[in-house]
């Protein structure tokens, strides 16, 4: 091959290189909960970039990312599997290509002083706790969210009519605590470390905790469903391919590292005591599948909490999941 051949050769694969590296995408999150932690690691780690994606990340509060995703504003989110189930009901073109929890990060707290006030014990079944609720103020991160949804399920296993014995607003998650404290609230509906860390500092009380087993009737459910647009992963099979992989390492990451996750998560949530991130960690982890495939069980537990919340009536409900998802991109 005579020099100028392969200098040609060379450019021709340096153009190539750079044209793949170029590649790029965007990722709205709903909210800075340790919910989202295989994104975060995924973005610290440079794991996308490893893959030859660069990908913007952006925080659009409540059903406002998915809503994002499906205006074409942003390429993906991470959202659950009852979120997505309405955007398919209502016929949008949504496609879930990697499921990155397993089970409901989802906690309602209230405060310690009502809840103790009104006869809470250490103990009580979480339909008794669930009845301290009526008449109070509680918060979720957006009205209609999944975790208003939460709220109205707990409510209802206590025989509660969400609508009448409840008072609901909306209060970004990090802002909960203090709303709490200062008694603007009477309780809230959110994940960790939010809810953990009132109870862990003695503001509030545990009233219905998904993740570790009070309602155990929404398990397997996939929580952390990687949504797309169906045409996205058409048009643009390598840019999926790249996308889903970053979560793939994220997911082998949170298993093996732990410590370097511990130290990686705890440049997120400073605010946090080490004990407390340790052990939601623990939680986190244990409800991380390796590969963080997704499932039709948990898609369809999924739609069970949206009747059963009151947010789906029955008759509406999500008849099937075909075509709706794919694990290629995991694989």
């Amino acid at each position: 091959m005579t020099l100028l051949r392969r200098l040609a050769c060379a450019l021709l694969l340096a153009v190539i290189a750079q044209s793949a590296a170029a590649e790029e995408s965007s990722l709205a999150l709903p909210a800075t909960t340790l919910t989202f932690s295989s994104a975060f690691i995924a973005e610290d780690l440079g794991l996308w970039e490893k893959q030859g994606l660069t990908v913007k990340s952006v925080i659009i509060q409540g059903v406002g990312s998915p809503n994002a995703v499906i205006a074409g504003s942003v390429d993906f989110t991470v959202t659950t599997a009852s979120t997505f189930a309405r955007a398919a009901q209502h016929g949008q073109p949504v496609l879930a290509v990697a499921n990155l929890l397993d089970r409901p990060m989802m906690e309602l707290v209230m405060r310690k002083d009502i809840a103790e006030a009104g006869g809470w014990k250490e103990g009580m079944p979480v339909e008794e706790r669930a009845k301290l609720m009526r008449g109070r103020t509680f918060a979720v991160d957006g009205i209609y969210t999944n975790l208003h949804a939460y709220l109205q399920f707990v409510a209802l296993k206590a025989g509660l009519q969400p609508d009448k014995d409840l008072r609901v607003t909306a209060v970004p998650g990090p802002n909960m605590p203090a709303a709490l404290a200062s008694g603007a609230i009477d309780g809230f509906s959110s994940s960790p470390p939010w809810t953990n860390g009132a109870v862990a500092d003695g503001k509030a009380v545990m009233i219905a905790s998904s993740p570790h087993g009070d309602v155990p009737e929404l398990v397997p459910f996939d929580y952390g469903v990687l949504m797309t647009r169906a045409a996205l992963c058409r048009d643009k099979p390598a840019v999926c391919r790249k996308m889903v992989q970053g979560f793939v390492a994220a997911a082998d990451f949170i298993h093996t590292h732990q410590a370097e996750t511990f130290a990686l998560l705890k440049k997120r949530f400073p605010q946090m005591s080490d004990e407390l991130l340790k052990s939601s960690l623990e939680t986190l982890r244990s409800a991380t599948p390796r590969p963080p495939v997704v499932t039709l069980a948990g898609l369809e537990n999924a739609e069970n909490f949206n009747v059963r919340s009151g947010v789906v009536k029955p008759e509406d409900r999500l008849k099937s999941f075909e075509g709706l998802y794919t694990n290629e991109f995991v694989k």
